[in-house]
């Protein structure tokens, strides 16, 4: 499957898969921007990636991990 940056929850996933024991509240935007360009599956512009879309895939990481 390829993800794009629309893909906050599967995303997030893949992060929590790759990086289980990192805290995402302790993950500066610039680290997450380039783990989730780095994942195997990426198949999106880096380009288009903005706050807002860091923000939802932080919490969708947040979320998953309570």
């Amino acid at each position: 499957m390829e993800l794009k940056w629309v893909d906050s929850l599967e995303i997030a996933l893949s992060l929590i898969e790759k990086y289980p024991e990192q805290d995402p509240l302790a993950i500066r935007f610039t680290d997450l921007r380039d783990w989730v360009v780095a994942l195997e599956d990426f198949d999106d512009n880096p380009e288009h990636c903005n706050e807002r879309i860091l923000e939802a895939i932080q919490l969708c990481w947040i979320d998953e991990n309570d």
